[in-house]
């Protein structure tokens, strides 16, 4: 069944439930009262709650959201109750003419019927409409709340699946052919020339590809993150020689603070690529960090031809250093891209307290 019909359904248990009370509260009746009296006396309500309820369930959705939004409490309270008390008499005049058109009601008692039903059609208006009101407007937030959730668990999933997607692709540039075998090759040359220089190639190496598949928080030191580009540099440094020239630096009052992890990472990598290997020339890279009032300023830089920071692809690896800065922190995160011949520039700027 639909929303709607459920809606309706409820509706139509409460008029059940309306002409049960209106009975049991107006009518007199007793256990001793004749059930053919009592099922008459039921019957009768019936028409009245049927009358009311529909009009109630139609008219107040759509009037409590403006009532709330232009009065304040509690004057929004009192217009909907006189609203409900019009949709009473509205509702108990409707009644009136059914049990007249039906015969029930003889033509000179029509105004005798409408006094009389009066107190008991406005009170229970006024409880069921009110309860409706109440019950709807708890379904609503309930609704809103487990809609909440949801959007929140489906930006968590999100915020994963991105935060593999970067593990993946910096394991996939790492275990890149040309760059496994440049820098085992490296490693190889500097066995029989610096053994010692060599030993720290490979632990390098083992710690990027450990960074690589670690699933632990997707949050880190930034101190923890700038030691895996300091590594990563290194490496590359053996292969580029002196056509890679680089710097890294972070005060100490940036160095605790959380980072999504391998982002600093894929923003070097990025620069490496584009601004460093394809050029004969070589070119620098420059990494530098400040924490200042309440938000930690990353600036990845490097002196590379630029391109058109309007134009990136999904999958490439600013796009997606972005998307999982918006999923992690939302409007409290931002990336920064300036780029021209000559000088390239990517700024992230994120809170401190990530927690």
């Amino acid at each position: 069944m639909s929303e709607r019909g459920r809606y309706w359904m409820r509706m139509f248990w409460w008029s059940v439930a309306a002409a049960v009370t209106a009975v049991a509260l107006f009518s007199g009746a007793t256990w001793h009262t004749p059930w053919r009296h009592f099922l008459q006396a039921l019957a009768v309500s019936f028409v009245f709650t049927v009358s009311i309820v529909p009009l109630a369930a139609f008219t107040m959705p759509r009037l409590m959201p403006i009532v709330r939004c232009r009065l304040a409490f509690p004057v929004d309270w009192a217009a909907v109750v006189v609203v409900m008390i019009a949709l009473g008499l509205g509702g108990s005049s409707l009644a009136i003419g059914i049990l007249r058109a039906v015969g029930y009601i003889a033509p000179g008692h029509v105004r005798e019927w409408f006094v009389g039903s009066l107190r008991s059609s406005v009170v229970m208006t006024l409880i069921f409409g009110i309860s409706i009101s109440a019950v709807e407007a708890m379904r609503a937030r309930l609704d809103a709340t487990t809609l909440a959730l949801r959007t929140k668990e489906r930006d968590e999933a999100e915020a994963r699946r991105l935060a593999t997607e970067a593990q993946l692709a910096s394991l996939e540039s790492r275990v890149n052919p040309h760059f496994l075998f440049n820098t085992l090759n490296s490693i190889a040359t500097l066995v029989h020339d610096n053994p010692t220089a060599a030993e720290r190639m490979t632990t390098q190496l083992a710690g990027l590809l450990r960074s690589s598949l670690d699933a632990g928080s997707p949050l880190v030191a930034l101190e923890d993150e700038l030691a895996i580009v300091h590594a990563y540099l290194d490496i590359e440094r053996v292969r580029f020689g002196e056509r890679l020239q680089y710097e890294v630096g972070a005060p100490g009052n940036a160095g605790t603070a959380k980072v999504p992890r391998l982002t600093v990472q894929t923003l070097v990598e990025n620069s490496v690529k584009y601004a460093v290997s394809p050029r004969r020339e070589g070119g620098s890279v420059s990494v530098q960090a400040a924490a200042d009032n309440g938000h930690l300023r990353i600036e990845v830089a490097d002196d590379g031809p630029g391109f058109d920071a309007t134009r990136l692809p999904a999958g490439h690896g600013l796009a997606l250093v972005r998307a999982r800065l918006a999923l992690m922190f939302g409007d409290r995160a931002s990336l920064h891209i300036e780029s021209r011949p000559g000088k390239t520039s990517v700024v992230i700027e994120v809170p401190t307290a990530n927690a």
